[in-house]
């Protein structure tokens, strides 16, 4: 299984702002962010997925595997997913498993 770190963009602040519907910069948070975390560049994957049971990164990279590289669910009821997979090359791809 590939190693995703637990990090997050995301403060209380804003999730009190996006469970409240007032978050107007959502698009500076969710999505994919290229970014440093203590020295390592990678790749940031913020969704909502409030249904779904797990959410994987894939692509050519883990041979399309769904069970490699799993997002973390934010304990807060949010239904955000959050992770930072370490180093990996090729392209991305982010699906949803329900």
């Amino acid at each position: 299984m590939g190693q995703v770190l637990p990090g997050s963009l995301l403060t209380e602040y804003d999730i009190y702002l996006f469970k409240s519907g007032k978050h107007h910069k959502t698009f500076d948070k969710f999505g994919s962010k290229i970014l440093s975390v203590d020295g390592v560049a990678g790749v940031q994957f913020t969704v909502w997925a409030p249904n779904a049971q797990q959410v994987s990164v894939i692509g050519n990279f883990n041979y399309w595997n769904t069970q490699s590289h799993l997002l973390f669910p934010r304990l807060d009821s949010s239904g955000i997913w959050e992770g930072f997979p370490m180093p990996i090359s090729g392209r991305f791809l982010q699906i949803l498993r329900l």
